[in-house]
Formats: C-alpha cells, structure tokens, sequence
C-alpha cells in the first residue's frame, strides 16, 4: 500500500468514525432538548418540577474499543452498533422517588421516542444495593441524507441514590474492583440507609403539600402571578376575568 493509498484510507477511517460518534452526540441533544422543554414546562405551570439536573455521557472511542474487546465481539462500527447499546446516555436526578417514575411515564409517551428496555433497580436493587430505574430509548436523529435511530440510555435516580452510586463507582476504581468485604457490606448498609431517607423525605414533602393546600388564600394570589423566561408577571383581575367571560 503507498503512501497517499494510506493517506486515503486513514481519511475514510476518520470520517466513518466521526460521523458514527456524531449520531450519538445528537441523539442526546435530542433527549436533552426533550428533557429541558419538560423541567421548564413544570416549573412554569406545577408547583414542582420533577427533574433536578442532568448528566449526559458519550462513550470515547477507547471505551468503546476495550468493551468491545472483553466482550469478543467483532469490532466493526455496526458490530458496535448493535451490542453495547451505551454508547450515548443521560441521567436524570430527581428529588423524589416518586418523580422517577412521573419522568419515565413522561418520556414513554414521547411519540418519537422508542422504548427498547426498561430495567427497574428500584423496585428490584442489585445485590450491592444499587438502585436506579433504567430505561433503553431509540431515538430518530435525522442526517442530511438519512434517518438513524440510535439507542440511548436514559437513567432516572433520586439524588441518594445517585450520591450512593458515585461513591460505589468510586470505591471500586480505587480498589480496582476488589473491594474488602468490611466495605462491601458498610456499601450495602448505607444503599438502604439512602433508601429509608428517600421514604423520609417523600413523606415530608406530602405532608408539607398539605399544609400548602390548605392555605388557599396565599394559593390564589399565588395564582395571579406567571414566569415567563424568568421574569414574574402580575396578572391584572379584570384580565382574568375578561377571560373568563
């Protein structure tokens, strides 16, 4: 092979492979496009937003290589493709238990978006205590001359869970995966103490819920004022009652 031959191929490499990781990179603006027009929708019309922040992730190349190689699959881009469906992933940080699954709900009645899988580690947690809900999504993203449908993982925690998980992931990359036992079952007993806190907290804001409902005169002078780009609007009486009319 000469020297411009090599030159031409590596060119064609390149290309292949930008374009390759490019359609994951937009398939997750595509869900974060998706998942900032919800979060500002509920902090503009509920009183509570269930999203707290998010956190997206593309695989690099190297990750995508070595998982490719543990797992002694063929490595060509749609070998890729079609078994580590990881590549692009988001997750999302909730406060609550509860708004877990408000999210999911929300995500599953996207008419663009395709559910493939759905792994609950909430209802069912891993043996080391992990919880989380999993979901597998297909998104379209559309090229300039085709329409791809890519796999993203979604990820929907409780802030708990995710402080947990992070000191899990933590652990493990410090001990290279060979955890003493002492610290395995300390992990264990401080999932379900993040568990217990999760029900505590989701009590109280019930609870505080109630109280709020039962001050229906702050409640409707609340409801006289709206947020539009971050800006607070007074909401003139007689508008209102125009209407109404």
């Amino acid at each position: 092979m000469n020297a411009l031959t090599q030159i031409d191929q590596l060119k064609k490499f390149r290309y292949e492979i930008t374009r390759f990781m490019l359609i994951y990179k937009f398939a997750l603006d595509e869900i974060e496009t998706k998942i900032d027009i919800l979060k500002e929708e509920f902090q503009a019309l509920h009183d509570h937003s269930p999203i707290e922040h998010t956190k997206s992730r593309l695989k690099s190349p190297e990750s995508i290589m070595n998982k490719m190689l543990r797992k002694n699959h063929d490595f060509s881009l749609s070998g890729i493709r079609d078994n580590i469906k990881d590549i692009a992933g988001l997750r999302i940080t909730c406060s609550f238990i509860s708004d877990i699954y408000v999210i999911s709900d929300m995500l599953q009645k996207q008419d663009d978006l395709k559910v493939l899988e759905i792994k609950d580690y909430i209802q069912h947690p891993k043996g080391n205590g992990y919880r989380s809900l999993h979901l597998l999504v297909e998104v379209p993203v559309f090229m300039s001359d085709t329409c791809e449908h890519v796999c993203v993982e979604i990820q929907i925690r409780t802030i708990a869970m995710d402080f947990w998980a992070s000191l899990e992931h933590k652990i493990f990359y410090k001990y290279s995966k060979s955890v003493p036992e002492n610290l395995l079952n300390e992990l264990k007993a401080a999932a379900e103490s993040a568990n217990a806190l999760d029900h505590q907290m989701e009590r109280l804001q019930r609870e505080i819920q109630e109280v709020k409902d039962a001050n229906s005169e702050a409640e409707a002078e609340e409801l006289q004022k709206i947020m539009i780009n971050d800006k607070q609007f007074m909401l003139p009486a007689n508008f209102m009652k125009l209407l109404g009319e």
